[in-house]
């Protein structure tokens, strides 16, 4: 069959002009907009509706939020304020190195644990001349307390024979005052808690009889025969008589930071902690020991000044310290430079920390700092102390990345004594502690310079250390 015989009939079916199913397809596509127009709506209210109720969780957890940390702020503000202060200092402290003084942290230290197991002293040490024969003389000052809660009228001496047997510790304020170098004495003196006058407060004074000790000044006087000292070894000290007034500015600091910050110092984490706020200071006045007196003037004293504080001591223990000082480049004589080093073996939390030294050297307004507490300058330290026959050497060397700094010290034993203490458990830690004043040495100063394509260390300066205070016990 042609495929084209069903034409007609193929042209009588409507399959593309169906007007009826036209307007059916398009009832049916208004209906489909219309819904979705209504499906939309009903989702753009569901939707704002969501977003309302999530607004109102994220304000109400905003606001509880908000509320907590107010809480938290309030609860933290005491503290903070504390703390900003030494924030501050240290702060300062970085702008002009170790040389912050901070007499919070010359205050007297014993609360707490420390009242009954722990010391706190100020130490004073510089040279004074004979008003007859102008020759100089090292002394050292010690006002010494211990114990407060376990003392009471009568002083506890702790290495007094039924004392040591009952294990029975120490109470007493005990003024310790001397000399090294042409002349080597020490003497005692004690007083019991009931007789001791203590200001805790800022700036501090402690004082017991004539004695008395304060920021910016020192009195007192110490009595002792041979006799008394030989028939009384719980006394720890020789015969002899000395007196002394004396005023203090201390000039150079050394302030090792946040170690010895209000937090630290509420923590009492260290067995032996430091303040020195006079490496140099000035003292005038007038010192008797003996039959002799001697001057002391402001101007070539060379003075020092510190105090210490804990429940124990360092062993081995380590310290100079000098602003008689000379360059031996320029020949000047250097009024604005004095150094100090201390330390050992330090006790933190009950962990040794072995072979560390705390170093500083104020050069003519700049600061050299080795400081183990300051971990980011990456102090190194390396030190070897020699007792031999007739003297004691000390060989340091510190450095950071950027500075080193080479100390050589010698002191015959001939112008030292062994200085005695004992701790707060009645316990005597060194066989010998050596202390001297008239220490003698060099100090060299190096910085690390670019050389091509190398960094090698320059010396800076060589300087010549004269009138050095120098101890060493194990």
């Amino acid at each position: 069959m042609d495929k084209f015989d069903n034409q007609e009939i193929f042209e009588d079916e409507d399959f593309y002009d169906d007007e009826n199913a036209l307007d059916d397809i398009k009832e049916k596509v208004e209906e489909a907009k219309k819904d979705i127009a209504e499906k939309s709506a009903e989702i753009a209210e569901k939707v704002a509706d969501k977003r309302e109720e999530v607004h109102d969780k994220v304000a109400s957890a905003r606001e509880e939020l908000m509320a907590k940390f107010a809480e938290d702020s309030a609860d933290l503000k005491e503290t903070f304020n504390e703390y900003r202060n030494s924030v501050k200092i240290d702060i300062e402290s970085n702008r002009k190195g170790f040389n912050v003084q901070d007499q919070y942290k010359d205050k007297y230290m014993l609360q707490g644990d420390l009242a009954e197991e722990g010391y706190d002293w100020w130490w004073h040490s510089f040279t004074g001349y004979n008003r007859k024969t102008g020759e100089p003389q090292q002394f050292f000052i010690e006002y010494y307390l211990m114990n407060p809660a376990l003392g009471g009228s009568d002083v506890v001496y702790g290495q007094l024979l039924e004392n040591l047997e009952a294990g029975i510790r120490p109470s007493y304020m005990m003024v310790k005052a001397g000399a090294v170098g042409k002349k080597c004495v020490q003497i005692h003196r004690f007083f019991p808690w009931a007789e001791v006058n203590v200001d805790e407060g800022v700036p501090f004074e402690v004082s017991a009889g004539d004695c008395s000790c304060s920021e910016n000044r020192i009195v007192g006087s110490v009595k002792l025969t041979k006799k008394e000292a030989k028939e009384h070894p719980e006394y720890m000290c020789d015969g002899g008589t000395m007196s002394w007034d004396l005023y203090i500015e201390k000039q150079i600091a050394f302030n090792v930071g946040l170690a010895t910050d209000k937090v630290a110092r509420d923590l009492n984490k260290y067995e032996m902690a430091w303040h020195a706020e006079g490496i140099k200071s000035a003292y005038g006045g007038i010192v008797k020991l003996g039959k002799e007196e001697y001057i002391v003037r402001p101007d070539d004293c060379y003075g020092y000044a510190d105090k210490n504080w804990g429940s124990s001591y360092t062993t081995p223990w380590i310290w100079l310290a000098s602003n008689d000082i000379v360059s031996r480049i320029s020949g000047k004589r250097l009024e604005n430079t004095a150094f100090v080093i201390g330390g050992g073996r330090p006790v933190v939390a009950g962990v040794d920390i072995e072979g560390q030294l705390l170093g500083a050297l104020w050069y003519e307004g700049h600061p050299y700092e080795f400081n183990f507490s300051k971990p980011i300058t990456l102090p190194k330290t390396q030190f070897r102390v020699v007792e031999g026959k007739n003297k004691v050497t000390w060989k340091i060397i510190q450095q950071t990345p950027k500075t080193k700094v080479y100390t050589s010290i010698e002191c015959l034993k001939s112008e030292m004594l062994n200085n005695n203490y004992e701790t707060p458990n009645g316990d005597i830690i060194h066989n010998k502690l050596w202390l001297g004043g008239t220490g003698k040495g060099y100090v060299k100063i190096y910085e690390r310079e670019a050389e091509g394509l190398k960094l090698e260390w320059k010396l800076l300066d060589y300087l010549e250390v004269n009138s050095c205070g120098c101890e060493y016990g194990e």
